[in-house]
C-alpha cells in the first residue's frame, strides 16, 4: 500500500483545429468545425487540456495529511507547459487516484502528451493505464465494478456522502464557455472543488476498506481542512 497518493482531475475543451486536421476540414472555418464535432462531450482524442488539478498526499502514523494542491491553468501555461509540469509530478511514483479517470483522464493526458511531443516516464513508472490494477484507483470504475446502471457521477456520490460537491451553476459543460469568456480562474476552482471531493469520497473509501480506523479518517479529513483552511 502507498505512502504518497497524487489525486487529479483534467478540465479540457474541443480541439476544434486538431478535429479539422483529422477530418480534412482544414478549409472551414472554426464554427463549421466546432458545429461538425457535435453538442456531446467530444471523444477523448479530440480534447485540448485547459486546466489540471491536483492534490498530493502522504500518510504518517496512518493519518492522511495533503501536502500541496493547485490547478495549473491557461493563460497562465499552454499545453505543453501544463502536461509538462503534471508529468514531472509523477518521478517518484505516486499511486493515482482518479474519478472517471480511466476513461477521460488518462486517455486524454496520454493523446496530448503524444500529440506535444512531451516525454512522460513518469507515466510508466506504474502501470497506470491498467484498469484492472491498483497503481490508479478509479472511484468512478471502483464503486460501480464498471457496471454501467450502477455507475453514479462526482457529485452525486459527494452530495450523497453529505460533501460540498459541485460549485453551483457550473458542470463539466459549462466549462468551454467559461473558458471561451476568460474566466480562467473560475475554471481553476471548479477544478480544484473536484479534486477535494474526489479526495474526500476516497478518504471514506479507505474507511470503508478498512484501510484507515474511524480516529484515522476523522484526524485525516480534520488534516485536510486545517490545510485548506492555511490556503484560504
Amino acid at each position: 500500500m502507498s505512502d504518497r497518493v497524487l489525486v487529479f482531475d483534467l478540465e479540457t475543451v474541443p480541439d476544434v483545429a486538431g478535429f479539422a486536421r483529422a477530418e480534412n476540414l482544414g478549409q472551414h472555418p472554426d464554427w463549421s468545425v466546432r458545429r461538425q464535432m457535435g453538442e456531446k462531450v467530444a471523444r477523448q482524442l479530440f480534447q485540448r487540456i485547459i486546466c489540471i488539478g491536483s492534490l498530493a498526499a502522504e500518510r504518517g502514523d496512518g493519518v492522511w495529511r495533503p501536502t500541496s494542491l493547485d490547478s495549473r491553468h491557461e493563460p497562465d501555461l499552454d499545453e505543453r507547459a501544463l502536461i509538462e509540469g503534471f508529468v514531472a509530478r509523477l518521478a517518484d511514483a505516486p499511486q493515482l487516484v482518479t474519478f472517471n479517470g480511466h476513461t477521460f483522464d488518462l486517455p486524454v493526458l496520454r493523446y496530448r502528451a503524444m500529440l506535444h511531443a512531451v516525454p512522460a516516464p513518469g507515466l510508466a513508472a506504474r502501470p497506470y493505464f491498467d484498469r484492472a490494477g491498483s497503481d490508479t484507483v478509479d472511484l468512478c470504475d471502483l464503486l460501480s465494478a464498471q457496471e454501467r446502471h450502477a455507475r453514479a457521477s462526482l457529485d452525486e456520490l459527494s452530495r450523497l456522502l453529505d460533501l460540498p460537491g459541485k460549485p453551483p451553476g457550473i458542470d463539466g459543460q459549462a466549462v468551454e464557455g467559461l473558458f471561451a469568456a476568460g474566466k480562467h480562474a473560475e475554471i481553476a476552482a471548479y477544478c480544484e472543488s473536484d479534486v477535494v471531493n474526489t479526495y474526500r469520497c476516497w478518504l471514506r473509501y479507505e474507511l470503508f476498506c478498512g484501510r484507515l480506523d474511524a480516529p484515522r479518517f476523522t484526524a485525516s479529513e480534520k488534516a485536510l481542512a486545517d490545510f485548506l483552511s492555511r490556503r484560504n
